[in-house]
């Protein structure tokens, strides 16, 4: 069916649900909280006003996910060297927690190593650890992919070499912790600069309220004891007490031949935590499949509903991150239900819980999933976007992943318009929303994001609304609805998320991923059981 005979995205519809879900009413929608019963609520009461069946198979229209709150008690962060000692301030220039569900984690002049960007990649001929035994050690270490020379343009990124400008799961926060504890550190800390992670240090002092997380077996005691970030000017400071130079060891940890460096400094830390288990949920609606060969098999939408509750700062109202999209997945439910008759598959429409605590709700939901994963066909992930007016082009992340690309070329095509790459790539947003646990499993995932050619526009408008949403707006209680919003762009992009869906599900065989794409050998022995 042509872009054009399909039934179109209700801008007023997008502002109303936006409103409701970012309003003071709803105390920044933090898991746990009278926001995630109001959120659930309103999301729910939507799908059935829309004509959705419920999503789960025990009839509801929601799945539990269980979690742990943890609230860490302020704390200093304390170096020593001989005599010497550096204290770090809790939120102004430290930011760390702990998972591990118990009443206090701590440090006890745990020696610290620069381990540099504290990579493991075989595929890149790469170790940052050269053998070296970190056990109960705490580590310090870089943010992003080491940035290797290309060895034929010196002034570019080598594209063989962890993506070149484009950063691997390598380069996430989250990937770092992770290889911190299978080495059996104590502790990690991550020195903070706004240009490679992507975003302010004041983001990360968003995250020394309450933090929640998925609970294992052993209660998260895999995990290190403390994990954090510091900034650029005390990580400074405590290289120089270690006889060391930041700038210096920074170039050296971009070269396969660094090997770990010994500080000979310790460092102590106790955090006493507040412990409550929440029981969270996603949300879940559907439209189920025409054709009895095809119906068990899903199109997933997913937006997430959460977002940071309240803070000293006030109410971290979520408006475009991520209300905004909860009202696009309303408003794509309700346009699938204007077809004439339902699409041969089934199509899920997926709320998620703690996008915001670590992606947790779609974790959840991709490792206990309610309908299996070889049956899943394709997620379609729906988090902030354009308020700003119409586009001549639409933003892929991880633009080349997979066939959905060329659904969305195909259907902006339609529009008159273009599809193409991040211009940011070295942010790492294909890693940093819902998306990227589907895709984890092997299901073929899209996520899309505003385009940045305006119309009507000067060519730097897009830089300069990016600019500012980033320092002024993002993960902060400014992110409410504006006056001079703007959704006719928004709608646009939303109905090539729409005709996408809608092609996939009546297409005869499943989207793939490109070859070569990481996720594709997980996807096909997925496949061949």
């Amino acid at each position: 069916m042509p872009i054009g005979q399909l039934p179109s995205i209700d801008a007023n519809g997008l502002l109303t649900h936006t409103k409701v879900l970012s309003s003071d009413e709803y105390e920044g929608r933090a898991p746990g909280t009278k926001g995630e019963e109001l959120s659930v609520k309103y999301i729910s009461d939507q799908f059935k006003t829309i004509g959705l069946e419920p999503g789960n198979t025990d009839g509801t229209w929601v799945q539990k996910v269980p979690l742990v709150g943890i609230t860490p008690e302020p704390a200093p962060l304390v170096f020593q060297k001989g005599g010497t000692t550096q204290t770090l301030k809790w939120k102004d220039d430290v930011v760390a927690w702990t998972k591990h569900v118990a009443d206090k984690a701590s440090l006890d002049n745990s020696e610290l190593v620069f381990v540099g960007y504290g990579v493991v990649a075989p595929e890149f001929n790469w170790d940052d650890y050269k053998g070296v035994d970190v056990k109960g050690k705490t580590l310090v270490m870089l943010v992003n992919d080491p940035p290797v020379p290309d060895p034929n343009n010196p002034n570019e990124l080598d594209p063989k070499t962890f993506g070149g400008k484009a950063m691997t799961y390598y380069g996430r926060w989250t990937y770092k912790y992770e290889i911190g504890a299978q080495k059996g550190a104590a502790g990690i800390l991550i020195v903070h600069e706004t240009g490679p992670a992507g975003y302010p240090f004041n983001v990360v002092q968003g995250k020394t309220g309450e933090q929640f997380d998925l609970v294992t077996p052993d209660k998260n005691m895999s995990r290190v004891s403390i994990e954090g970030w510091m900034t650029l000017d005390q990580s400074r400071k405590l290289l120089q007490m270690a006889g060391q130079d930041f700038d210096t060891l920074k170039a050296q940890a971009a070269t396969r031949d660094f090997k770990p460096v010994p500080l000979g400094v310790n460092a102590s830390m106790t955090i006493h935590n507040r412990l409550r288990s929440v029981d969270s949920h996603n949300v879940l609606g559907k439209v189920p499949g025409s054709d009895p060969k095809l119906k068990d098999e899903y199109v997933v939408y997913t937006a997430h509903w959460d977002h940071f509750g309240k803070g000293p700062e006030g109410i971290f109202h979520g408006a475009e991150d991520d209300a905004l999209g909860c009202a696009a997945l309303i408003e794509e439910a309700r346009a699938f239900k204007q077809l004439p008759a339902p699409p041969k598959r089934s199509i899920l429409f997926l709320a998620v819980t703690a996008e915001e605590q670590g992606l947790l709700g779609s974790q959840y939901y991709a490792v206990t999933p309610v309908y299996p994963l070889a049956k899943t066909v394709a997620n379609i992930n729906m988090d902030s976007w354009n308020v700003h007016g119409r586009t001549k082009d639409l933003t892929l992340i991880g633009f080349g992943a997979s066939d959905l690309d060329d659904y969305a070329r195909d259907a902006a095509g339609e529009q008159g318009r273009v599809v193409h790459g991040d211009a940011e790539p070295e942010k790492g947003f294909y890693y940093r929303s819902d998306h990227f646990n589907f895709a984890k499993q092997g299901v073929p995932a899209l996520n899309p994001d505003a385009g940045v050619d305006y119309i009507g526009k000067p060519p730097e408008y897009a830089k300069q609304v990016r600019t500012e949403w980033n320092e002024k707006r993002y993960h902060q209680p400014t992110d409410v609805v504006l006056p001079d919003w703007d959704l006719s762009g928004t709608t646009e992009d939303l109905k090539v998320l729409f005709a996408v869906g809608y092609r996939v599900a009546q297409a005869d065989r499943m989207p793939e991923w490109k070859p070569g794409n990481e996720f594709k050998a997980k996807r096909d022995a997925m496949l061949r059981k």
